[in-house]
């Protein structure tokens, strides 16, 4: 099972992705393990691929890995969620989305933390799609998360915002 395990959340463009590159870069020992990469990793076990290699060829390997995820699927709804679960070490998940994956990594122990920004800042960042989805509005009623972080400014302020919290979990 994995040592410690600390999620992100937040709609498109908030900046999940970048708060978990900026803990990477701080906390190393720590590994990501996205909800998507779990999949990658488990196919390249038993394909004799690197992640990278993957990751290199992603519309290769797409229909595989599509096919292994909706495999793991049937076998289990949980069935990625444990796989991450168990992982060795201490990983960070960039992209929770729904609330049984937020309920399945809070029961885990898992740290939570929000990334906010507001639509008009996100617009900037990229175009918004599926603004409406359960992907995108399935969290935004959770309230008892670890810690939020707004990022409606630049970088080197959002950066500051998450290494202070980063300061506060070691």
């Amino acid at each position: 099972m994995a040592d410690k395990i600390i999620i992100f959340s937040g709609k498109q463009y908030s900046g999940k992705d970048t708060a978990g590159k900026i803990l990477l870069e701080t906390l190393p020992d720590y590994k990501r393990c996205a909800m998507g990469d779990i999949i990658k990793y488990e196919y390249g076990k038993r394909h004799n691929l690197t992640y990278e290699e993957i990751e290199a060829n992603k519309s290769k390997y797409r229909a595989g890995l599509i096919e292994l995820g909706n495999w793991g699927r049937s076998q289990s709804p949980d069935y990625w969620l444990d796989k991450i679960i168990n992982t060795d070490g201490n990983i960070i998940v960039t992209d929770v989305r729904v609330p049984h994956e937020y309920e399945k990594f809070k029961s885990a122990g898992a740290i939570s933390i929000r990334i906010e920004a507001s639509r008009e800042v996100r617009a900037q960042r990229g175009e918004l799609i599926g603004e409406n989805d359960i992907t995108e509005v399935g969290l935004d009623n959770v309230t008892d998360w670890d810690y939020v972080i707004t990022n409606n400014s630049d970088y080197n302020s959002f950066k500051n915002s998450v290494l202070q919290v980063i300061k506060n979990l070691i």
